[in-house]
């Protein structure tokens, strides 16, 4: 016997038992999003390699370990996206975009990283990404951050996520920082792990970020940033805070909250939470106004986050109230030759009727007895009866199937206000 063929480690398959909670995120979403004057763009899964070699940067993790890389027939290097910001950015480039003064995007969808699979971290992953372009002061950061806030409201999550702020400040004041802090790195060279060794020439910064418990001492000690920001670098971050503070939105300052790569300059943010143990990174963003002109744009600015949608639904409370988006709020079932046809006709009429209604329709035959059993099992909380007779007389049967009370016998043409008060 042939073996089953399985799904590959760390790509999972969303049930329709669990897809009514994705969709109940998926609306917040296109509730909060639009709200703000930001507007859905959809982007390819496959990119060119270069394109994030050139935007994530070849000396990272990500590029080194964990892209899903392949030539096609004609040779080309293509890659599955590992995060969206670089895609996005490029259809802008390519689309002319960025020709307007200002924009304001979002997507959705799933991005790829072949990395070690556990709770909160998968191979396959979803992401809504939001990206603004052409904005330089710090109003466009704090609005980022005060959308992402309501999306938690909606949800009802605000209340277990906490926001960590911090400044990357300018290009060159991260580099005279970055020669303070390898310097100091270097003296403590046999503390550091592989990892932060490793780092330690290409990337010092994301020693600063490391989950060892083991350096947390060594980073606590080490030179801060802030220490060497200018003048406007102080202004940007100080106008954040403000708006932050005049909104009612607490904070708290992490200063070891760090981006590895030069194009990221001044604010970086993260919604973390301690709920989702190790992974407890749900949101994180931050301005990248040195990415454009790395891409081949005219130098602009930009800023944007990023949330990851499997750890968002596990901060949910009660999911599975989602759930019922996917259970029909009627069962039809319906016996007979004649009933067959009529009740075909009935249930267009009612989805012309009540639109949003979600009616699902018996088919494949089966008497009373089997057709209340798939009624029952579909979860729907009533189930319409058309036999024969009722056909001819324009009634319609209706069982409540979650209650102990009477069958009732309805008109057809009392049906559509009936079915009214379950959508």
């Amino acid at each position: 016997m042939t073996d089953n063929i399985q799904a590959i480690r760390g790509m999972h398959d969303i049930l329709p038992e669990h897809s009514g909670r994705w969709q109940g995120v998926e609306q917040a979403i296109r509730r909060v999003l639009p709200a703000y004057g930001y507007q859905e763009i959809r982007l390819p899964i496959v990119e060119k390699t270069e394109l994030f070699k050139r935007s994530i940067g070849e000396v990272t993790d990500i590029v080194e370990k964990e892209m899903y890389t392949f030539e096609d027939r004609n040779g080309d290097s293509l890659t599955l996206r590992p995060e969206g910001t670089a895609g996005c950015l490029r259809a802008c480039l390519e689309h002319g975009l960025l020709h307007y003064p200002s924009h304001r995007l979002w997507y959705l969808g799933p991005m790829f990283r072949h990395e070690r699979p556990q709770k909160g971290r998968y191979r396959q992953f979803h992401q809504m990404g939001v990206e603004a372009y052409g904005m330089a002061g710090p109003d466009i950061d704090a609005e980022l951050i005060l959308l992402s806030r309501r999306l938690w409201k909606e949800l009802g999550v605000e209340h277990k996520l906490e926001l960590q702020l911090n400044t990357l400040g300018t290009l060159e004041e991260r580099h005279r920082y970055r020669e303070e802090l390898v310097e100091y790195f270097r003296g403590h060279y046999e503390k550091l792990d592989e990892d932060s060794q490793r780092r330690l020439e290409g990337n010092p910064l994301r020693i600063l970020d490391s989950k060892n418990p083991d350096l947390y001492e060594l980073i606590a000690a080490a030179p801060v940033l802030h220490d060497y920001l200018g003048e406007e670098s102080r202004a940007h971050f100080d106008g954040l805070k403000r708006a932050l503070d005049d909104a009612g939105l607490n904070y708290s300052l992490n200063p070891r909250l760090v981006r590895g790569l030069d194009y990221y300059s001044k604010t970086v943010f993260e919604w973390v939470t301690t709920e989702l143990g190790a992974q407890g990174t749900v949101c994180a963003g931050g301005r990248y106004d040195g990415l454009i002109a790395q891409l081949g744009g005219k130098a602009s600015h930009a800023v944007g986050f990023a949330l990851g949608m499997e750890r968002l639904i596990d901060l949910i409370d009660q999911p599975e109230r989602y759930d019922a988006l996917q259970t029909p709020h009627a069962y039809f079932i319906k016996v007979g030759e004649e009933a067959e046809r009529a009740g075909a006709l009935l249930a267009e009429r009612l989805r012309d009727a009540l639109p949003g209604l979600r009616l699902a329709v018996n088919c494949g035959g089966g008497n009373f007895k089997a057709q209340f059993k798939r009624a029952d099992r579909s979860g729907a909380p009533i189930a319409l009866i058309l036999g024969g007779d009722e056909a001819r007389d324009q009634l319609i049967g209706v069982k409540r199937l979650r209650e102990e009370v009477p069958q009732q016998t309805l008109k057809q043409s009392e049906l559509i206000s009936y079915l009214q008060s379950l959508i």
